[in-house]
């Protein structure tokens, strides 16, 4: 799964994407988590936009008012879950980030790590949403990623996020068929694991 991540700049980093930033400016978040506001890409009519969105789904349907809110989404299953198979047909986002963390589990503690683009380029994960909540998609870990965690969010290259927001086509195939870029790794400091650490000495390598 994915429930931490780093996103700075948002708006300069998706300026050739859209159309406008709607209340979205250039801050530094080196520690985004669930339940945050976080900068995601929207379609629609008249063009894209980036606009904040709270990470963290809680379908129409959930009455309990203790249902868990989901932060991630299978790719595998999600054109058959309840809580997913509308929204990935109708309802696309991509979250922007510079990078994400994971933890590998060594006998009795978890070791953070820090995953970026080996090409140095923004991140964006393919989400779904629901009025103001969205979440992440993810996939069975790559190769080289699987020795710290067997799952991985869904990266989208750049000149993918149109076609992905296009509901003319189906989403969870083009996820399935697109390039994923290469990911590199390097373990990090335990303070990550408070929320309300946000350095940008996070994702400094140990």
């Amino acid at each position: 799964m994915c429930g931490r991540y780093v996103i700075t700049n948002s708006v300069s980093k998706t300026e050739k994407l859209v159309k406008s930033a709607i209340q979205v400016e250039d801050t530094e978040n080196y520690n985004a988590h669930p339940y945050q506001k976080l900068p995601v890409i929207k379609k629609y009519k008249n063009g894209n936009t980036l606009e904040y969105l709270k990470w963290g789904l809680v379908p129409a349907w959930a009455k309990d008012k203790d249902f868990k809110a989901l932060i991630n989404a299978r790719l595998e299953t999600i054109d058959e879950k309840i809580s997913f198979k509308k929204l990935i047909k109708n309802f696309r986002c991509v979250a922007v980030a510079d990078g994400f963390y994971e933890w590998k589990r060594k006998e009795k503690e978890k070791i953070p790590h820090y995953f970026s683009r080996e090409d140095k380029k923004p991140i964006f994960f393919a989400g779904i949403y629901e009025k103001d909540e969205f979440c992440l998609i993810t996939e069975e870990a790559s190769e080289n990623i699987k020795e710290i965690h067997h799952r991985q969010p869904v990266i989208l290259n750049q000149i993918d996020v149109k076609q992905y927001l296009n509901l003319e086509i189906s989403g969870s195939n083009f996820l399935e068929e697109s390039k994923k870029p290469n990911l590199i790794f390097h373990e990090i400091s335990k303070d990550v694991n408070k929320p309300t650490n946000n350095t940008i000495s996070l994702i400094q390598k140990v």
